[in-house]
């Protein structure tokens, strides 16, 4: 889905009872295929706007979150600019082997062209 997900009134209040602090836009697809990948991934969440329990704000519309959401842009950037610098050369976590165990197939079983397809991400487990 493309563009901003505003919850229901109801839905709002759900999360308010689990003692939610900030409702977020999933990213969970991006996360699992990171993992997959064994790519190391961490969220920036920038908030852009309250949800609609809030007494004393009126509805907001898609025209005010692009508006924070290009001021957030411009955070991320600076963040992830910041953050690159100084990471690592090496990483040392255990994004890089997240996939060590998750093949249950025998890859003497796992057929040639599969394997070839598949190089890029589990070529050093499919040996």
């Amino acid at each position: 889905m493309e563009g901003p997900q505003f919850s229901t009134k109801a839905e709002s209040n759900v999360y308010r009872s689990w003692g939610a602090d900030v409702i977020g836009m999933t990213n969970l697809q991006e996360a699992k295929l990171a993992r997959e990948a064994e790519i190391c991934y961490v969220t920036i969440a920038m908030v852009t706007d309250y949800d609609c329990w809030h007494p004393h704000h009126d509805s907001v519309t898609v025209e005010q979150i692009l508006s924070v959401l290009a001021k957030n842009a411009e955070n991320a950037a600076k963040v992830v600019t910041a953050t690159v610098s100084t990471m690592p050369k090496t990483r040392s976590c255990k994004c890089g082997s997240a996939l060590a165990n998750a093949i249950l197939t025998d890859p003497a079983k796992i057929p040639a062209a599969t394997k070839e397809k598949l190089q890029l991400i589990l070529g050093k487990y499919l040996k």
